[in-house]
């Protein structure tokens, strides 16, 4: 899972050089330093390499995972995803409008998916065809997003009670937990989409060079706009499997995916400026971040301070990347 968009390299460039612009460079650094704090934490804590502390990382990064994967095909189109904290949101509590109302579980995860697929869209659609910045206007479907889940749900969580959803949460398929399954499924057919699909290498084609891209026949407006479509209908999947998590559809839960699924791509190499990256890089940046402030939490470092430290790795991570180019 390595494959990024190359570049031709300069014959006078140093081995060093050729070595650390490598298309894989980036995946094998942040594998690198995931090992790293891993061992790390297991020197610190005696607690942290047990198998029920891995799991539990294993579990809270994979929801993560599917929100950074998501965001992950948008960023490489050189846009970005504001609105999938509060999609994720949306998600949830269009399951909790469908247990009040008695129409079941399942009908709620097809509502809640469906309508962030749609919004997604919506998205797209107003960054290409209405020439919107994606700041702009993904930060404006934050914004409406976050007004329909609260008044749709009056602002109060909904108890979801239902064997389906407590299966995805606690339930395992072999040795492997459902939810955990889940985000390895969604990583593993987003790198297939990435580079083993004429998709994805227009993705990557437009990122790296929009009008070029145009010019070749590409119609990116209607890449741009599935770029959309698939970070909308993930942060629809992360909202039902956070659900799942916490047992209720909450209409504060979400927000601080936006954030997070954001630094899991820059730690995981994807350029931001669009043409270059990677699903495993985000996979691992959101197993470090994970792993990270669960490290944290064991050895005592309060909630207040965790943002500090997870802020300085990530523009650490971000500098040097940024240097590599």
């Amino acid at each position: 899972m390595t494959a990024e968009r190359t570049t031709a390299q300069d014959p006078e460039q140093s081995p060093l050089k050729r070595l650390v612009g490598a298309p894989w460079f980036s995946d094998l650094a942040i594998l690198v330093a995931f090992i790293g704090l891993m061992l790390v934490g297991g020197l610190l804590s005696d607690v942290f390499l047990t198998p029920r502390n891995l799991t539990s990382i294993a579990v809270a990064a994979s929801i993560l995972i599917v929100v950074a994967v998501g965001q992950t095909t948008v960023i490489i189109t050189s846009g970005i995803d504001l609105s999938v904290g509060s999609l994720m949101m949306l998600s949830g509590v269009m399951i909790g409008v469908a247990v009040k109302n008695d129409l079941g579980v399942p009908v709620g995860i097809a509502m809640g998916i469906g309508l962030t697929a749609l919004l997604g869209v919506v998205n797209g659609l107003v960054v290409t065809k209405g020439k919107i910045s994606d700041f702009i206007a993904t930060l404006g479907m934050m914004s409406i997003a976050l007004g329909i889940g609260h008044v749709i749900s009056d602002a109060r969580p909904v108890p979801i009670i239902d064997g389906g959803m407590v299966a995805l949460a606690t339930g395992s398929v072999g040795p492997i937990r459902t939810i955990v399954l889940v985000s390895v499924i969604v990583a593993i057919l987003a790198h297939i989409m990435l580079f083993n699909t004429r998709f994805g290498t227009y993705l990557l084609a437009i990122g790296g060079n929009y009008e070029g891209s145009r010019d070749l026949g590409i119609h990116v407006d209607s890449v741009k706009i599935r770029a959309y479509l698939i970070s909308g209908t993930l942060a629809g999947l992360g909202g039902v499997m956070l659900t799942s998590r916490i047992g209720s559809a909450e209409p504060t839960a979400g927000a601080a995916y936006l954030l997070n699924g954001i630094a899991a791509t820059v730690l995981g190499g994807v350029s931001l400026f669009g043409g270059r990256g990677t699903i495993l890089g985000p996979v691992i940046g959101a197993l470090i971040l994970t792993s990270l402030l669960n490290l944290m939490t064991i050895l005592g470092i309060g909630v207040l301070f965790q943002p500090i430290v997870v802020g300085i790795v990530v523009i650490s991570f971000a500098i040097a990347y940024r240097f590599r180019q």
